[in-house]
C-alpha cells in the first residue's frame, strides 16, 4: 500500500514539472511575440517622425531604453 502511495505520488510530481515547463515555455513565447509587436510598432513610430525622445515620453520610457529595443534582433 505505501509503494502504491509512493508511486502515485511520483507521478503526480512528474505532471506538475512537465505542466511546468509546458506553461514556462508558453510564457517565454508569449513574451517573444509582445516584444515583437512592440518593437515593430516603435520602428512604425519612428519611421513616422518621432523621435527616441517622443516614443520614450509616449511610453514613459527613457530614450536610451526605446534605442535599445529598436536595436533588438
Amino acid at each position: 500500500m505505501a509503494s502504491d502511495a509512493k508511486g502515485k505520488a511520483l507521478a503526480a510530481a512528474k505532471r506538475a514539472q512537465a505542466d511546468f515547463e509546458r506553461e514556462q515555455k508558453r510564457l517565454l513565447d508569449a513574451r517573444a511575440k509582445s516584444r515583437a509587436k512592440r518593437r515593430e510598432r516603435f520602428t512604425a513610430a519612428q519611421s513616422a517622425g518621432l523621435s527616441l525622445r517622443e516614443i520614450g515620453q509616449a511610453t514613459d520610457l527613457h530614450p536610451t531604453r526605446v534605442r535599445e529595443i529598436l536595436r533588438e534582433s
